[in-house]
């Protein structure tokens, strides 16, 4: 359905065929595994292979390419800390326009160095996003430069929107596509591609739990927006002026997911799959995984929309998966202060197959009484089924014995 003054589906198929050749096309593969395990059809957009680990390039390349010749030596300016900052950046850099990039100060070092290397000027402003924003637009007068806004733009919009045109020229007939939701502009984009084209796909979108945005734009509910959430990539507090009108033309559903499932399913990617995303990639998944019945036997597409995630974050989010799983453990053991105690644990442990990864004693900081202290040992199982051996043949031994809290 479109609406005056909205873009259109031929708006996105104009991108299309704009941006050909520099953004990369890319793949749209079966996750048989993943479909196994859910019971529905899956098949992932990676868009996480993009040259800057991202979708945001095709929207930041189109609007780049709409701008007149004349007036593209005036440059470009955005408020960005992640995706956006790096897709402009890169495009700007190609075609010859400069680019100044916006950052809080909070900002870490890596994105700042990052974006420099596309060839952008990095202007550090402010101590958060809205802060950095109010500094563009001093910017922006002073140099009169040409502001491009992350998600609510004509131009962007229909570049996001050409990954639902490739989607459904490689792919087969899609029951559904679930889609992230931060700004509203990859969501939108490919809603006027899919209505176009594809009119039966049901399109959902999908919003981290703490940032309902778009939710609460459409229906003027005020549920609480803000935290830390791991898809900090959909981390937005308002949603788009445009991106909202077309939302509620072209979208059939909006869900929400919390920060564990979203966990599960950044896990689930890596783990079954052999994908790098970063959280706000892993939505679509998490989307499932919160309510599978809806999904089963259905053939699903979902856009892991980026790759970008902290090294450190992500070892975290994989240790407690396999914490959950009850693949790595920590155990809590009572016992008697006296030597060979430590020996006898570990031993136990080894009858049943366990592997003792790292040891620590608590002897001071302890409420037990003098002669006992307490020990805990991380251990490395099979699953679940392994560590409840092991917990049982330790009890049996008369150790009091639980499992640490992850």
């Amino acid at each position: 359905m479109d609406s005056p003054g909205l873009p259109t589906a031929k708006d996105v198929r104009e991108a299309a065929a704009r941006i050909v050749g520099g953004v990369k096309r890319t793949p749209l593969v079966h996750a048989r595994k993943l479909s196994a395990l859910t019971g529905a059809d899956i098949w992932l957009k990676l868009e996480n292979l993009q040259y800057t680990g991202a979708f945001k390039e095709r929207g930041a390349l189109n609007k780049l390419m709409m701008i007149p010749e004349q007036d593209r030596k005036r440059g470009v300016i955005a408020a960005s800390a992640g995706n956006h900052a790096q897709g402009l950046a890169r495009h700007a850099k190609a075609l010859g326009v400069p680019a100044t990039i916006v950052m809080p100060v909070t900002t870490p070092d890596v994105k700042v160095r990052q974006t420099r290397e596309h060839g952008a000027e990095v202007v550090l402003a402010g101590h958060d996003f809205d802060e950095a924003k109010a500094a563009v637009a001093i910017l922006q007068k002073e140099r009169g430069l040409i502001f491009v806004h992350p998600f609510d733009d004509p131009d962007v919009i229909t570049g996001q929107g050409t990954i639902a045109i490739e989607m459904l020229e490689d792919g087969p007939d899609f029951d559904a596509m679930v889609i992230p939701i931060g700004g509203g502009g990859l969501i939108a984009g490919m809603s006027l591609a899919v209505r176009d084209i594809s009119p039966k796909t049901e399109i959902i979108g999908v919003q981290a739990a703490l940032f309902p945005s778009m939710i609460n734009a459409l229906d003027g509910g005020e549920r609480p927006t803000g935290g830390n959430t791991l898809a900090e990539g959909i981390a937005v507090k308002d949603a788009g002026a445009l991106t909202r009108q077309i939302v509620q033309n072209n979208v059939d559903d909006i869900v929400t997911v919390d920060e564990r499932i979203l966990e599960r399913a950044l896990s689930m990617l890596m783990m079954e799959q052999k994908l790098l995303v970063e959280g706000a990639g892993a939505a679509g998944l998490a989307a499932l995984l919160a309510d599978p019945a809806r999904f089963v036997g259905k053939t699903i597409g979902l856009v892991l929309c980026g790759g970008n995630i902290d090294a450190r974050l992500l070892s975290m989010i994989l240790m407690r998966d396999l914490a959950r799983a009850g693949r790595l453990a920590r155990l809590r053991v009572q016992l008697l202060d006296m030597p060979g105690q430590l020996v006898k644990v570990a031993t136990i442990i080894a009858s049943q197959d366990g592997n003792v990864i790292d040891v620590g004693h608590h002897r001071t900081y302890s409420d037990l009484p003098a002669k006992m202290t307490c020990m805990d040992v991380t251990i490395d199982t099979q699953g679940q089924d392994h560590l409840d051996r092991i917990l049982s043949n330790l009890r049996e031994e008369g150790y009091e014995v639980e499992i640490a809290a992850y």
